[in-house]
């Protein structure tokens, strides 16, 4: 079994490389070769510069010259992927690579073919933050969940794994945040029904003084997504 691991990167200049060296930690941990892809989305701090300094800590890094958004960062991910399994990591330190061991049970002993790792169904650590911004989570998630006729607890979350042969069958349009909504509902939509799973991840969130990116707007294309791509696209 061979895994692929995406990491999408703008701006880390601050954790790119640690969170690349506790993904190497675990791989001796996880049945299976590793293949770790890093996709620089136009960065303009010394991400790049620390990317070329440590090659040794990752076997792809993909340039893309102007930042084009997560969701784009990631389809070069996936095009350029040759595992049986494909986990996104984000380049930050909000998402532990130990918990991949818990994202990987599904694939070996249920046959997943999709696993989201929740934040709300978590019994692990979690970082105390902002109130509102687990309301709209939720409230996107609810919403979603409604025309997805899923019952995730967690759509917006970072860690999503996926079969190649899923990823193989979708088409993703969206360029930045609402890549996770519209990945969500065309799963949902796929025949026959993938087998969809969920784990309790743990969370170390940051402040936007640490540097989080995702914001108010973000919040409002997940809705414009959900009507796009679980209501028109579905029924109409």
């Amino acid at each position: 079994m061979k895994i692929s691991i995406i990491v999408p990167v703008f701006n880390e200049e601050k954790t790119v490389i640690q969170i690349l060296k506790n993904i190497k930690k675990i791989e001796s941990k996880i049945q299976g070769d590793f293949e770790i892809i890093v996709i620089n989305d136009g960065s303009t701090d010394n991400t790049n510069n620390l990317l070329n300094e440590n090659k040794s800590i990752y076997e792809k890094l993909i340039n893309i010259n102007k930042n084009q958004g997560k969701g784009n960062a990631i389809n070069e991910g996936f095009r350029n992927s040759t595992g049986d399994i494909i986990i996104i990591q984000d380049a930050d330190l909000e998402y532990n690579p130990e918990d991949y061991e818990k994202l990987l049970i599904p694939f070996f002993k249920y046959d997943a073919d999709v696993v989201y790792g929740s934040r709300f169904r978590s019994s692990n650590i979690n970082r105390v933050l902002f109130f509102w911004h687990s309301i709209a989570n939720k409230f996107i998630t609810l919403c979603s969940n409604l025309f997805s006729d899923l019952n995730l607890t967690d759509v917006e979350t970072g860690y999503k794994v996926f079969k190649k042969d899923i990823v193989k069958r979708i088409n993703i349009e969206e360029k930045r945040f609402g890549f996770e909504i519209e990945i969500t509902h065309k799963i949902a939509n796929c025949k026959p029904k993938p087998k969809i799973f969920e784990v309790g991840i743990s969370y170390y969130g940051r402040t936007y003084e640490e540097g989080k990116k995702i914001g108010i707007k973000d919040a409002f294309r997940a809705l414009y997504c959900i009507i796009k791509f679980g209501l028109i696209r579905k029924f109409f």
